[in-house]
C-alpha cells in the first residue's frame, strides 16, 4: 500500500486521417523528438475537449460542480448586460461601472479570455447592481465606487479583487478553474495553480500526412458552365499513435498536513470522470469530415508519492506505427526506470492488446476508473 501524492496517466491513442489540432497556417501541429518531426495534439486543445464534452462522464454531471466562462466578454456580457435590461441608472452611469471594471479585472491582460467562475460573475454583478442603485446619476461616483472595490489601501476592507468570493465559494473559480488552473494579471492572489497538469500529446513515430485534394459539387450549373465544382481545396490529414501524459495532484487544494482531514469525496468523482474523458473523448478539427473519434488503446495510471515523471523518453527514437510496438517501447522504458530508480508505483493497466506493464496489473476501463477514484478518495492505492 501507498500513499498517492499524485496520479500519473499515460495513454496511447491511434488517429488515422485526421487533422486533430491545428496551427495559425491550417495545418496540423508539429514538434521535433529524437531528431524526428511528430504529430502533436496541443495541451490546450485537450483539456478544452474534456471540459466541453457531454456525456455520462462529464465534468458538468458531477455533483457539486460549479461552472465558469472563459470569455473576454466577462464584463460586457456576463456582468452589465442584465443589469442594463433592468436598471434605472442612466446610460453614463452604466458606462462607467462597465469601464472601471474593465480596466480593474483584466488591467494588463486587456481584451484576453479570463476564466471566471459563476459565482465571481454573479459576486461582481451584486457589486455592480449596488452601485447603480446607490449613485443612478453620477457616473464619477460610479466609478470612484467600482475602483473602491479594487483599492490596495490598507483602510478598504475589499481590497483583495477576488477576496470577498473567494471566503464565500468553495470553488468561486468554478471547478474548471480549480483543475486546469488560471492567471489573474490584475490580482495575483486569485491565480489557481492547476490540479491537472497535461502534456502535448506526440506521436509516436514520425509524422504521418497528405494533403487532402478535395471539390465541392455544383448541384445547380448554368447551362453555360456544364456540371462540374463550385469549389476546390485541399487541406492537410495526418495519421498517428499519440503518447499523452497527464499528472494529476492535490484536488482538495490543502497542505500536504491537512490530506489526512480533508473531504475527498469530490476528488474520488473528479478522478472517476477525468479517467473515462481522457480515454473516450477525442480532440478534432474537421469533425463532419474526418469523425476523428477513437478510445485509447492503452491507459497506464500509476498512484505514488515521489515526483512525477514522463514516459515520452520512450519514443526518443520512434517506434514503429503499431500499438503492440509501442506497449513494447513503453514497458521497456518504464522497466529501465525501475531498475535506475525503484519502482514504488502503484500501477494499473487497460489494454486492448495483450500487454506486459511491469508491476500492472491489468483491468478494464471502468475499474481502472473507479480503482483510481478510491485511491484519491482513500489516500492509499493497493
Amino acid at each position: 500500500m501507498t500513499t498517492p501524492r499524485f496520479l500519473q496517466i499515460h495513454t496511447l491513442h491511434s488517429y488515422p486521417a485526421a487533422l486533430l489540432n491545428r496551427d495559425d497556417s491550417g495545418l496540423a501541429k508539429r514538434m521535433p523528438f529524437g531528431g524526428v518531426v511528430r504529430t502533436r495534439i496541443s495541451s490546450q486543445c485537450l483539456k478544452r475537449h474534456w471540459r466541453v464534452a457531454q456525456d455520462e462522464f462529464a465534468l458538468k454531471n458531477i455533483d457539486g460542480f460549479t461552472d465558469s466562462m472563459r470569455t473576454r466578454n466577462a464584463v460586457s456580457l456576463g456582468v452589465m448586460q442584465p443589469l442594463k435590461e433592468v436598471h434605472a441608472a442612466s446610460v453614463d452611469v452604466l458606462q462607467g461601472i462597465e469601464a472601471a471594471l474593465q480596466e480593474n479585472i483584466y488591467s494588463e491582460s486587456g481584451t484576453q479570455p479570463l476564466l471566471l467562475g459563476l459565482p465571481e460573475v454573479e459576486y461582481l454583478q451584486a457589486k455592480a447592481s449596488s452601485i447603480c442603485a446607490e449613485h443612478p446619476n453620477d457616473p464619477r461616483a460610479a466609478r470612484d465606487a467600482v475602483n473602491l472595490l479594487f483599492s490596495t489601501r490598507r483602510a478598504n476592507e475589499e481590497r483583495d479583487n477576488f477576496r470577498a468570493f473567494r471566503e464565500a465559494s468553495r470553488f468561486p473559480g468554478g471547478l474548471i478553474s480549480a483543475l486546469f488552473g488560471r492567471m489573474v494579471t490584475s490580482d495575483p492572489a486569485a491565480n489557481m495553480d492547476a490540479a491537472v497538469h497535461v502534456a502535448h500529446a506526440f506521436t509516436v513515430h514520425g509524422e504521418e500526412r497528405e494533403m487532402d485534394f478535395w471539390a465541392a459539387v455544383e448541384d445547380l450549373p448554368k447551362e453555360e458552365e456544364g456540371p462540374g465544382a463550385a469549389h476546390l481545396n485541399d487541406m492537410e490529414l495526418t495519421a498517428g499513435l499519440f503518447y499523452g501524459y497527464v499528472v494529476v495532484s492535490n484536488l482538495e487544494g490543502c497542505d500536504a498536513g491537512e490530506w489526512e482531514n480533508a473531504d475527498r469525496d469530490l476528488a474520488g468523482k473528479v478522478v472517476e470522470h477525468l479517467t473515462h474523458l481522457i480515454a473516450t473523448v477525442s480532440p478534432g478539427a474537421k469533425l463532419g469530415s474526418t469523425a476523428p473519434y477513437g478510445f485509447a488503446d492503452l491507459m497506464l495510471i500509476e498512484a505514488g508519492s515521489r515526483q512525477p515523471r514522463s514516459l515520452a523518453n520512450a519514443y526518443r527514437e520512434p517506434a514503429r506505427a503499431r500499438i503492440e510496438a509501442a506497449t513494447e517501447k513503453l514497458a521497456g522504458h518504464l522497466g529501465k526506470l525501475d531498475a535506475a530508480y525503484g519502482g514504488k508505483e502503484v500501477r494499473r493497466v487497460m489494454s486492448v492488446e495483450d500487454c506486459d506493464i511491469p508491476s500492472a496489473e491489468r483491468l478494464c476501463l471502468d475499474d481502472l476508473a473507479t480503482w483510481a477514484a478510491d485511491a484519491a478518495r482513500s489516500g492509499a492505492a493497493v
